[in-house]
């Protein structure tokens, strides 16, 4: 029985590779804290996460780096499976 493949090296090299671009996130548009690591990027809502574009859930290929997006762990968490990022705050005056 194979192990999660989010553990293995190619996951892991695509991670690392996305991280090293130094973008902002792709849903927010934020800069991201890469300097977290360990388990404060586990916890921090604002450390770096890959999320994927198109959802594993819908199809998407875990380890295609087209589909690799850096983002904020809240933002990644707070869009779910949906297939765009969440609007962001707009003013609501006209």
């Amino acid at each position: 029985m194979p192990g999660n493949p989010r553990n293995g090296r190619p996951y892991r090299r695509l991670t690392a590779a996305q991280r090293a671009l130094g973008l902002p996130c792709w849903q927010c548009g934020r800069e991201i804290d890469y300097t977290l690591t360990g388990y404060a990027a586990q916890r921090d809502p604002w450390a770096f996460t890959l999320d994927h574009a198109l959802p594993l859930s819908r199809g998407g290929d875990l380890l295609d780096p087209a589909n690799a997006r850096s983002a904020h762990r809240r933002c990644n968490s707070a869009r779910g499976n949906r297939m765009s990022p969440l609007n962001t705050r707009t003013s609501r005056r006209w």
